[in-house]
C-alpha cells in the first residue's frame, strides 16, 4: 500500500492559521483523498492476487467524489479485464458516506428552505446541490412516515386531543386549503404521542369519523377522555367509535367564538363575568355563575348564552376533577402547540406544490419535537389515580397501581 504523503506539520500551521478541518479547503480533505486512494489500490492488490489469471493493473478513472470533510478528486484504479468492483468507493457511488445527507434532512426538519440548504452546503463542503437534488434526498422520509402512519397503537390512551390545521396545496394548477388533522395523545405513561396525521379537503365531523375508524382499526380500543374544539358532530363521531369515552369541548375555543359576538366596549366587563364560570372551583358554583351570566347579558347576547347552554354538558366535564387533571385537559392547547411548531417549519412556505411536500416536513418536524417527550407530564401518577378512580375497572388491564 502506498504510504500517505500528507504533511502533518502543514496541517498543523494551517490550523493554528485559523484554516477549517473540513469543507471548501479543509485540512483534512487531502488526506482522506490520500487514505482513500490507497485504500483502493490494496483492494486492487488484492483482487489481482486473488485472480490467479493474467489480469493486470490498467490505469487509474478519475472522478468527483463528496464528502462531508469536503470534494476532491478521486483516482481509483482499473484492471484490464474489468473485473474489480472496488467496495470502498463502489462504480458509480459519489458520495463516500450519507453524513451530508442526514445534514440535509436535519436541516430541512427545522423548516430551512432549500435555497439556504444549498447556501450552507456550498459554504461547508464546497459542493453544489439543486433544489431536485434536496427534493430526492428529504423524499426518502416518506417510506418511513407511511410506516408511521400505519404503525400499531396502544390498546387505550388515557387522554387524546384532536385539532386541525390548514395549508394551501397546489391541485390541478392552483392551491386549495386543505386540513391536516393531528392527534397527540397521552399513553399510560403519561409520555405524549402523536398517533397520526390525515389530510382532507376540509375540516369536518365526517372525516374525523374515518380517523376515528383508521385509530380503532391500528388498535386503539378505548380512550378515556378526548379534549376537541366546537366543530359540530365531533362528539357524535367520537360516540359511534368509542362509545365510552369522555368529551370536553375545548373552552378556549368556547370563549373565542363567544366574544366575537361581544361588542367592543364590553368585551372587559363580559370577559371579566365569564370568567367566574370557566374559573369556579366547582360544578355548581360554575352554574351559580353562569346563571348570573345569563341574567347580566343574556337579553344583549342571547345567542352567546344560548351556546354555553346547549354545550354545557360537554363543556363542564373537567369540574369532575383536582386542578392538576383540569389543566390537561380543559383546552385543545397541548396538541396546538405542535400546530405552533408546524407553523415555525412551514412559516416560509405560502403553499406546498404536493401533499406529500407538505406531509414530508411536518414529519420530519414530529421527529424533531417527539425528541422532547422523553417524560411524563407534571404530575401524571395523581392524574392517572384520578381516572382509575372516575372510570373504574377501564385501566386495570393496562396500569399497574
Amino acid at each position: 500500500m502506498t504510504k500517505p504523503t500528507f504533511d502533518m506539520e502543514a496541517a498543523i500551521e494551517a490550523l493554528r492559521s485559523g484554516q477549517d478541518l473540513t469543507g471548501k479547503d479543509g485540512i483534512l480533505t487531502p488526506l482522506i483523498k490520500q487514505l482513500t486512494e490507497a485504500a483502493l489500490k490494496a483492494e486492487l492488490d488484492q483482487h489481482l492476487a486473488e485472480d490467479g489469471s493474467n489480469n493486470r493493473k490498467n490505469g487509474k478513472t478519475p472522478k468527483r467524489v463528496k464528502t462531508a470533510a469536503g470534494s476532491f478528486e478521486l483516482n481509483t484504479p482499473r484492471d484490464r479485464d474489468g473485473t474489480f468492483e472496488p467496495q470502498l468507493v463502489k462504480k458509480h457511488q459519489t458520495h463516500l458516506t450519507d453524513e451530508m445527507e442526514r445534514k440535509i434532512i436535519a436541516m430541512f426538519s427545522l423548516g430551512t428552505s432549500y435555497q439556504d440548504i444549498r447556501a450552507h452546503i456550498a459554504d461547508m463542503y464546497d459542493i453544489e446541490v439543486s433544489n431536485g437534488t434536496i427534493s430526492a434526498i428529504t423524499d426518502k422520509l416518506l417510506p418511513e412516515l407511511q410506516a408511521w402512519r400505519e404503525r400499531d397503537l396502544e390498546a387505550l390512551y388515557p387522554i387524546v386531543w384532536l385539532d386541525a390545521i390548514h395549508y394551501k396545496i397546489k391541485e390541478n394548477g392552483r392551491y386549495v386549503t386543505k386540513a391536516i388533522y393531528t392527534i397527540l395523545a397521552l399513553n399510560v405513561e403519561g409520555k405524549k404521542e402523536l398517533l397520526g396525521l390525515y389530510l382532507s379537503d376540509n375540516e369536518g365531523a365526517h372525516h374525523w369519523l374515518s380517523i376515528l375508524t383508521d385509530l380503532h382499526n391500528r388498535g386503539i380500543k378505548d380512550i378515556i377522555i378526548a379534549c376537541v374544539d366546537g366543530l359540530k358532530g365531533f362528539p357524535e363521531a367520537i360516540a359511534t367509535i368509542f362509545p365510552k369515552t369522555e368529551v370536553q369541548l375545548c373552552i378556549i375555543h368556547q370563549i373565542r367564538n363567544s366574544m366575537k359576538y361581544i361588542a367592543s366596549k364590553n368585551q372587559k366587563a363580559f370577559m371579566a363575568d365569564l370568567k367566574c364560570v370557566y374559573k369556579a372551583a366547582t360544578l355548581a358554583a360554575a352554574e351559580t355563575a353562569l346563571d348570573e351570566l345569563e341574567a347580566k347579558w343574556g337579553e344583549k347576547y342571547p345567542v352567546v348564552i344560548k351556546s354555553w347552554r346547549s354545550k354545557w354538558a360537554l363543556l363542564s366535564a373537567y369540574f369532575r376533577y383536582p386542578d392538576y387533571v383540569r389543566r390537561a385537559i380543559y383546552t385543545t392547547n397541548a396538541v396546538e402547540a405542535v400546530h405552533r411548531q408546524f407553523r415555525k417549519l412551514t412559516k416560509t412556505k405560502g403553499g406546498f406544490a404536493s401533499e406529500n411536500g407538505l406531509l414530508k416536513l411536518l414529519y420530519a418536524g414530529i421527529l424533531k419535537a417527539s425528541e422532547r417527550w422523553s417524560h411524563p407530564i407534571q404530575n401524571w401518577n395523581l392524574t392517572l389515580s384520578q381516572l382509575s378512580i372516575h372510570f373504574e375497572g377501564r385501566l386495570d388491564e393496562y396500569i399497574d397501581l
